[in-house]
């Protein structure tokens, strides 16, 4: 009679910390995982194949549902994505709005990692903070689209609308107080010995192994490996701003921890430089096939009146042909890969999500360690299941 050494734990998909509907069957040898196996499609909500059936103006609410921790970074890789397939270039002043507010938007998101990682492994004043800070970004959200989550503020073309008055001053105001809590929250962390124990030499992953399992984001430069798109391959004329690419030694836990960290004083920078490089003019192309008319020409002109019928009854059409656009989202690479068949409607849509690359590299970084030391590892990958499951 022969017994085995192991046994077979579900982890999920209800399990509290692991940041969505996420189910891992992991195989222990006591308290050491030997095998871990990722399952997923509890979610899955048809996204991509809805954003077929819909207009491409139509289709950017979609967006937001994915990555919902950072909306207007989908929303930046889809009309990317469209844009270059009509070969258009959005003004000035949009493209700045766009960096200032994705920058934002990487803030946010990593405000939410940073609060819920540390929340996972025991930290509860850390998430309390975070929160507030989110907060006031939701506000600058708020003010700009008039919601505090799915904005969908990003247009084909442009912008939906140009900044309210006194959005400039809100955000002026955020910068000025956001340093000093950043620092609030390292001071709790960085050198705290439970939070060492916990991330210091957990969930490693070689730079070989990261590049292999197609990594991107913190996660890959945790390793050391500095790709980072908007320096690969600018976007939105990232190629005129300074900032700096923070990278990590070993590929830990705790690596991915600062080098997060670091991003966000990075984001905080860019804000900034975006906000001097606003200057007044128009916030979307100037092409009538693209964009509504003003609404007072509505009232007197029954051209414009027709033209905004058509434009939202019919929509536009793309030419016929492929294109892919990535950018950099807080979790790494977001590619959107569109085919058009020359009708208002794409033909295929599909995106290369960083949660679902990333998620990859979970079995390297958990198998040998202990069970107790999943959960550390998920956090620091900040997977997104809206994202996985399209």
């Amino acid at each position: 009679m022969t017994s085995s050494r192991t046994m077979t734990l579900n982890m999920g998909p209800q399990h509290p910390s692991t940041h969505g509907v996420l189910r891992l069957v992991l195989t222990l040898d006591g308290e050491v995982v030997v095998k871990c196996v990722s399952h997923i499609g509890y979610l899955h909500t048809g996204i991509e194949k809805g954003l077929e059936s819909k207009r491409y103006q139509q289709g950017i609410p979609l967006t937001d549902r994915m990555d919902y921790l950072a909306p207007l970074s989908n929303n930046l890789a889809l009309v990317l994505a469209v844009e270059k397939a009509l070969g258009i270039t959005v003004p000035e002043r949009a493209q700045t709005i766009r960096v200032l507010l994705t920058e934002l938007t990487r803030i946010k998101s990593h405000l939410v990692w940073l609060g819920t990682h540390a929340l996972d492994i025991g930290a509860m004043s850390v998430f309390l903070y975070c929160f507030r800070e989110r907060e006031a970004i939701l506000d600058l959200y708020e003010a700009v689209s008039g919601q505090r989550m799915m904005s969908s503020y990003f247009r084909v073309g442009g912008l939906a609308s140009d900044l309210p008055p006194g959005f400039e001053e809100a955000v002026k105001a955020f910068l000025k107080t956001f340093p000093d809590r950043l620092a609030e929250y390292e001071a709790l962390l960085t050198a705290n010995p439970l939070w060492r124990q916990r991330t210091v030499g957990i969930g490693t992953i070689k730079r070989e192994d990261a590049i292999a399992l197609g990594m991107s984001g913190p996660g890959l430069r945790a390793c050391g490996v500095g790709y980072d798109v908007r320096r690969a391959h600018p976007y939105s004329g990232y190629e005129r701003y300074s900032f700096e690419i923070p990278l990590g030694k070993t590929g830990d836990v705790y690596d991915r921890y600062l080098v997060r960290m670091a991003e966000m004083r990075q984001s905080h920078r860019i804000t900034g430089q975006a906000l001097e490089r606003l200057t007044p003019g128009p916030v979307n192309v100037a092409d009538p096939k693209l964009i509504p008319p003003p609404k007072p020409l509505l009232k007197r002109s029954m051209e414009a009146l027709i033209h905004h019928f058509k434009l939202y009854a019919e929509g536009f059409s793309v030419p016929a042909g492929e294109v892919y656009h990535a950018i950099e989202a807080p979790k790494g690479e977001l590619g959107c890969y569109l085919v058009s068949d020359g009708s208002p409607r794409p033909y295929r849509v599909h995106f290369r999500a960083p949660s679902f690359v990333n998620l990859q590299a979970l079995p390297k970084m958990v198998e040998g360690r202990l069970v107790a030391d999943v959960v550390a590892v998920i956090g620091s990958l900040d997977i997104v299941l809206g994202e996985i499951d399209r």
